[in-house]
């Protein structure tokens, strides 16, 4: 259960920081309101306390952190751009899925 937990932080992590970064990136890119920049900030806030929030080292959870935020910027992709994934996508972020749970959920010593 402790593995569902951890991924299920993950992932809310990872839409924490994708909305902080697709937020200011309406207002550059496609003219939206400035005041996008606010829930943006807010958004990336939150992302950083959530990275908080794991038991293990920082730079563990940062590197099995990358494996989500891959996965999750794929279905984006899919959700919200409206670009469906190819193989080559859904693939690469198996791989990077797979070295997340190397990296959190490999037997370590005391």
């Amino acid at each position: 259960m402790p593995e569902l937990k951890t991924l299920l932080l993950y992932l809310v992590t990872a839409v924490a920081e994708i909305v902080g970064c697709y937020l200011p990136y309406l207002w550059l890119r496609e003219g939206r309101s400035v005041w996008l920049l606010l829930p943006a900030a807010l958004s990336l806030a939150l992302f950083a306390w959530l990275l908080s929030l794991h038991p293990a080292a920082a730079g563990r959870v940062y590197a099995a952190y990358g494996g989500v935020y891959i996965g999750v910027a794929i279905v984006w992709l899919w959700l919200v751009d409206g670009i469906r994934p190819t193989t080559w996508d859904v693939l690469g972020s198996a791989v990077a899925l797979a070295g997340m749970a190397i990296i959190m959920f490999a037997p370590r010593g005391a």
